[in-house]
C-alpha cells in the first residue's frame, strides 16, 4: 500500500513539474518566404496565458545552416536551457546563410503577432556577429515596431541610420574581437553621431574582450532588464542609461543558473 501511495505521489509531482514548464516547438516552413524557426513560450503564457513582450533572437554565421538544432548552442535558446529565465516569447529564426533579411525577420514577426496574444509594445532585437548586423538592419528599417534593440560584435549594411535614432539602442564590442573588428560597430556609432540624431544611441567598447566573450552577454540578466525597461508606449522614448555591463560581468555570466527553474517541453515540430 505505501509503495502504491508512494507511486501516485511521484506522479502528481510529475504533473506540478510539467505544468510548470514552457514550450519550444521548431516552426519549419510555417510563414512563406521566410526563415525556419523555433518559437519559446514561457509558463506565464503556456499555462496562465498572460500577454507577455516578444524578444527576437538573431544568431551568428556560424549557426547557419538547415538543422535548426544548431540554434541552440548558443544564445537565448541555450541560456534558457542553462537557466536564465525571460517572461517573453522568444523568436530564433535560423538564417541558411547570407546577410540577414529585415523583410523576412517582420514576416515571421507579423505571424507570431497575428497568432498568438503578445504586447507588440514590447518587442526587442538582439543578436550578435551576423545577428549583430541583423539587429541593427531590421531595427534601422522597422523602428516603430521595436521597443529597444541590442547589437554584439556586429555592424550594419543601412546606408540611412535615422531609423537607428529612433529607437532606444545599445551597441556592445570587444576591443580584442579579431573576428570582426570594432571599427565595425564604431562606423555605426560615428555615422548615428554625424547625422545629430543620437540622443537614444549607447554604446560600450569592452577593454581586450574577445569575439566569444561578447556571447556571454546573452547570459547576463542585467541584458534583459535593460531591454524590458523599453516600450514603445513610452512618452517621450529614453534609452536606460542605469544598467551596465563590465567584463568582470562576462566573466560571471553563467553563475546563478538553475535549469530547474527554466523547464521546458519540445513540442513536436510543426511543419506548414
Amino acid at each position: 500500500m505505501r509503495r502504491i501511495l508512494t507511486f501516485f505521489i511521484i506522479i502528481l509531482w510529475s504533473v506540478a513539474v510539467r505544468a510548470q514548464n514552457g514550450q519550444l516547438a521548431a516552426m519549419r516552413g510555417t510563414v512563406p518566404d521566410s526563415y525556419n524557426f523555433w518559437l519559446y513560450a514561457p509558463r506565464e503564457y503556456v499555462h496562465e496565458h498572460r500577454r507577455i513582450p516578444i524578444i527576437i533572437f538573431l544568431h551568428g554565421a556560424s549557426l547557419c545552416g538547415n538543422n535548426m538544432q544548431r540554434v541552440r548552442r548558443y544564445g537565448l535558446l541555450h541560456a534558457i536551457e542553462k537557466g536564465r529565465y525571460y517572461p517573453a516569447m522568444v523568436i530564433a529564426p535560423q538564417n541558411p546563410g547570407g546577410a540577414w533579411s529585415p523583410k523576412k525577420i517582420a514576416r515571421i514577426l507579423d505571424w507570431v503577432e497575428e497568432h498568438h496574444n503578445t504586447d507588440t509594445t514590447r518587442v526587442y532585437v538582439i543578436g550578435m556577429s551576423l545577428g549583430g548586423y541583423g539587429t541593427l538592419d531590421f531595427a534601422g528599417t522597422y523602428p516603430d515596431r521595436v521597443a529597444a534593440a541590442m547589437a554584439l560584435c556586429g555592424g550594419s549594411t543601412l546606408r540611412d541610420f535615422e531609423g537607428l535614432g529612433r529607437i532606444p539602442l545599445w551597441i556592445l564590442h570587444g576591443t580584442a574581437d579579431r573576428a570582426v573588428p570594432v571599427g565595425q560597430s564604431k562606423s555605426v556609432v560615428k555615422a548615428i553621431e554625424d547625422s545629430g540624431n543620437d540622443k537614444l544611441l549607447r554604446y560600450d567598447w569592452l577593454k581586450g574582450a574577445s569575439h566569444g566573450d561578447l556571447a556571454r552577454i546573452l547570459y547576463l540578466k542585467q541584458t534583459y532588464d535593460w531591454l524590458f525597461s523599453h516600450s514603445l508606449s513610452d512618452k517621450p522614448r529614453e534609452t536606460d542609461r542605469t544598467i551596465s555591463i563590465s567584463m568582470s560581468d562576462l566573466r560571471d555570466a553563467y553563475a546563478n543558473l538553475s535549469p530547474e527553474e527554466t523547464r521546458f517541453d519540445i513540442v513536436s515540430e510543426i511543419t506548414r
